[in-house]
């Protein structure tokens, strides 16, 4: 029997401790996932808890057809979704401009990983949350097109669709901001 369904089993009967083993086995691969949709530790954190309270509620619907991480993963997915979706309303000054400068006059114009991470995501800021969702699920989380489709419950040709013009905006954004050349990649 898996471990997870006994101990999801163990929560339902009211075994306090069982969740507790649940959040230490899974935490740190939350924490990972989540890391893609918030910018600061603190973020990220709010976020690790409000997954693992939002699957406490939800233990009861649990169906063990699949891995509970899977299901933990989807959870995570949509906290991180509605994140974006609510920090969309207010208004989008990211600045990208600051990369052009901080490499003025240098022949070689290519970023080390930690800047063009910081860049990119600062890129897919400006996409909408559905389409962050996507390109995050499908390039930080190397997502297939099934499991981003399970993760958000949207079907594979919107989520195709969707990837295709959210790639077209960056690469536009790209454009606009003067960095194809340091994100050779997106040509």
């Amino acid at each position: 029997m898996d471990i997870d369904w006994e101990d999801i089993q163990a929560c339902l009967r009211g075994e306090d401790e069982a969740y507790s083993r649940i959040i230490r086995r899974h935490e740190s691969v939350i924490a990972t996932q989540m890391r893609r949709f918030a910018n600061t530790s603190a973020d990220r954190e709010d976020l690790v808890q409000e997954v693992f309270v939002e699957a406490f509620f939800s233990l009861p619907r649990y169906q063990p057809q699949a891995p509970f991480l899977h299901w933990l993963r989807k959870i995570a997915t949509h906290v991180g979704y509605q994140y974006w979706r609510k920090n969309a309303r207010r208004p989008n000054t990211v600045q990208l401009q600051e990369h052009d400068s901080q490499q003025a006059g240098e022949e070689e114009q290519r970023l080390d990983p930690e800047q063009a991470e910081l860049l990119l995501k600062k890129m897919l800021a400006r996409l909408s949350p559905a389409d962050r969702t996507i390109m995050t699920l499908m390039y930080f989380d190397n997502c297939a097109l099934s499991e981003i489709s399970e993760r958000t419950g949207w079907n594979r040709t919107v989520i195709k669709m969707r990837a295709y013009r959210a790639r077209k905006k960056l690469r536009k954004i790209a454009q606009e901001e003067k960095l194809l050349e340091k994100l050779s990649w997106m040509s």
